[in-house]
């Protein structure tokens, strides 16, 4: 009877393979040949999950070699069918001009516990191994996870998302409408203040606000470089860079004024404006910094603080072409440009876009 299953299949009558299977499913249910039938009869089905299953049940049990070539080939034409669908939405997803921006994918923080059937999840949507998929979801703290066109980006961010997959998306030319505005001091009255800033293009001015109107801090240590000479292993000298020390760096997100206000350990004037603590002789920036944050903790007691930067930092230190479009807005003297600096710009311009 396996021949007339076989003949069904050759004459693409699906309706008298199924009845032929069914008949046989009875008489022979670990039969591996009618096993294999029943994979295809799934596959043309459409049921490429149920599919899949019997061919790898079949990878796992049968001795056959043919059954083992069959079942391998099946798997492989479930895998190149999945491509092209993908590839044939991610197409008509990126047809619209609008979906042809760069963008970024963020992945955010899954617990623990979630990791191995998010893992299975993600690999099927893109494309990759288990293993490498479980490797790029974060435990703590956000992931770039790729960059791209608006549409593809998108597309896979919807498909994570009702897997369960927590993530959002948004384009770089949305993040740099944003403005950002340096901090020299705070001038602090009883209903307003008014901050003493530079713009992006270092005018200085002044900023009038409400402290209500802050929806976010967001803080974050960006590392000083210095180039140093040490001997290496041989004995010999050699020049090499270090990190030597950290600016701190605290950004206020006011997103009435569609922007960010910008302030660091080494630029802020703290003999000027508001006495943030007593001036005395003893006083290093340290300190100075630490009564700083403590003032606007006060100010913003119900503000969240996002303190999480360098571990979203990490993971994209080595993403060039997206370090390339983004401009850091930080008024630090150095010797060379450094991707911190552009990635605490994008990770503070996340969470005010995301917010």
């Amino acid at each position: 009877m396996i021949d007339k299953v076989a003949s069904a299949f050759e004459k693409k009558d699906y309706r008298t393979a199924a009845n032929l299977l069914k008949q046989l499913l009875k008489e022979s249910p670990d039969n591996h040949e009618v096993q294999l039938y029943v994979g295809k009869l799934h596959e043309v089905s459409g049921k490429d999950e149920k599919a899949e299953k019997v061919y790898r049940q079949l990878l796992r049990d049968s001795t056959n070699s043919k059954i083992i070539s069959q079942a391998r080939q099946g798997l492989q034409r479930l895998e190149q069918a999945k491509t092209q669908l993908r590839q044939d939405a991610i197409a008509q997803a990126k047809s619209n001009p609008e979906n042809q921006e760069t963008a970024v994918l963020i992945l955010e923080p899954i617990a623990s516990e979630l990791k191995q059937e998010a893992a299975q999840q993600l690999a099927k949507i893109v494309g990759v191994d288990a293993y490498t998929a479980r490797l790029s979801l974060p435990s703590r703290g956000w992931r770039l996870y790729r960059s791209g066109a608006l549409g593809e980006l998108k597309f896979y961010g919807e498909q994570l998302l009702n897997s369960g997959i927590p993530c959002f998306w948004t384009t770089l030319a949305l993040v740099s409408k944003i403005e950002v505005f340096q901090v020299q001091y705070f001038k602090d009255f009883p209903t307003k203040v008014t901050a003493v800033c530079e713009n992006q293009d270092k005018q200085l001015g002044s900023l009038e606000f409400k402290w209500s109107e802050v929806t976010a801090q967001v803080q974050g240590l960006l590392p000083i470089f210095e180039e140093v000479v040490d001997i290496n292993p041989q004995g010999k000298l050699q020049r090499k860079t270090q990190t030597q020390d950290y600016f701190h760096f605290c950004d206020l997100h006011i997103p009435s004024r569609n922007c960010i206000l910008r302030i660091y350990d080494n630029g802020y004037k703290f003999n000027k404006g508001v006495a943030i603590s007593p001036q005395t002789n003893q006083n290093t920036i340290r300190i100075n910094w630490n009564n700083l944050l403590n003032y606007l903790k006060a100010k913003l007691p119900q503000v969240k603080t996002w303190s999480d930067f360098t571990t979203f930092a990490e993971t994209m230190l080595d993403q060039t072409e997206v370090l390339h479009q983004i401009a850091s807005h930080m008024h630090i003297l150095r010797k060379e440009e450094t991707g911190w600096d552009k990635a605490f710009q994008l990770y503070s311009c996340l969470i005010f876009v995301k917010r």
